[in-house]
């Protein structure tokens, strides 16, 4: 096993172009041809993790939070990020992340919050747009299915629940070719009106080198004509946060209650009660202040997630109880998402949980 084979199913599920501009994941050391001897599963690496890994024989460490979000110009462990570093380095362990592109995919970060708590009705909270395009191409008519099937096996014609889906129009071609061309329907030099189709698909950005690659390869013509739209269409699969309901409505010091449990929270900060049933429930797992607006306007009873400043609280306003259940407790899950992926994938492969809590965070 390398570790392209498990990053290429990592990235299958959570793929790098989902992650958001500041971030850093993918794989932060090692090399993609390094053989792996076992994979060990984390929310942080750390050093007690290296060592972990070295103890149980892993050499690839799959953490949720990237170790290095900033340019490191010295190398010299002067601090613990420098130190996981030169510890991974000697003992060639590749460490690899996978962070907002986790937290952006439905299946992701936000879904197992809502697993935990038995949510229906989930969606997307706040849906990312920009994630496709639109590929037109011109094709004479003997071909059209022959580089249609080629787009569709491509992966493009993706949209969210359908697949194979495209848009056919006629109409009439033209071109004349000079002295060193070679066409495909008539001769140089001579002006050429061919009955062609106009054939659209639905292409994500992640796919359309893949799907242009495939167009180019199964078209008949010496030159492919195509043209690439960016569309704002909201993905109702990428994006952040989450929002559901539960089964059956609760108290909500009853429900507090509920995620004081599941997450093994050893305290919640939340914002007044307003002394109602709650049903609707918004997440984000991790840092999700930014969200507070999108959970208001979704009619969101409750807002699940962490990092909260004190003023920002204040912007609760009345509308809805926001329960900062802490960091580490919101993205612990995330293990079990890693976990699944890779044993479901590769069932015979050593993959290891971690044993260890890192949560930076103590209460007394």
């Amino acid at each position: 096993m390398r570790v392209h084979q498990i990053v290429q199913v990592l990235e299958s599920f959570a793929p790098l172009a989902y992650q958001e501009s500041y971030d850093n994941a993918g794989l932060i050391v090692g090399q993609l041809e390094q053989e792996v001897t076992g994979v060990l599963i984390c929310l942080d690496s750390t050093e007690a993790i290296l060592d972990e890994a070295i103890a149980t024989g892993c050499n690839l460490v799959i953490a949720h939070h990237p170790i290095v979000f900033t340019g490191i110009k010295k190398l010299t462990g002067k601090n613990y990020v420098e130190r996981v570093l030169l510890k991974a380095i000697k003992n060639d362990i590749a460490i690899y992340a996978m962070h907002t592109n986790l937290d952006n995919v439905y299946a992701g970060v936000n879904f197992e919050i809502a697993r935990q708590i038995g949510l229906t009705n989930i969606q997307i909270l706040s849906p990312k747009t920009g994630m496709l395009n639109k590929l037109s191409t011109f094709v004479p008519k003997e071909s059209i299915e022959i580089v249609r099937n080629a787009l569709f096996n491509a992966g493009a014609g993706a949209i969210n629940n359908y697949s194979n889906c495209s848009f056919t129009s006629e109409g009439i071609g033209t071109f004349k070719g000079n002295d060193q061309s070679q066409p495909h329907i008539g001769k140089p030099n001579v002006l050429e009106l061919v009955d062609e189709n106009k054939l659209e698909v639905m292409v994500s950005n992640q796919l359309l080198p893949t799907v242009l690659k495939a167009l180019i390869a199964a078209h008949p013509y010496e030159e492919v004509a195509y043209e690439v739209v960016a569309i704002q269409n909201a993905s109702k699969e990428i994006g952040a946060g989450m929002i559901g309901d539960l089964v059956i409505s609760m108290d909500e010091l009853a429900f507090l209650e509920l995620l004081k449990r599941q997450f093994n929270c050893k305290s919640i900060r939340y914002t007044s009660l307003l002394n109602k049933k709650v049903k609707r429930i918004a997440i984000c797992g991790g840092a999700g202040s930014f969200l507070l607006t999108g959970a208001k306007s979704a009619g969101a009873d409750v807002f699940i997630s962490s990092d909260f400043k004190y003023h920002e609280f204040f912007d609760a306003d009345n509308q809805l109880v926001i329960a900062d259940i802490g960091h580490f407790e919101s993205e612990q899950h995330t293990i079990n998402i890693f976990y699944q992926i890779l044993t479901e994938k590769f069932p015979t492969f050593a993959v290891r949980k971690t044993n260890l809590n890192t949560n930076p965070i103590n209460y007394i």
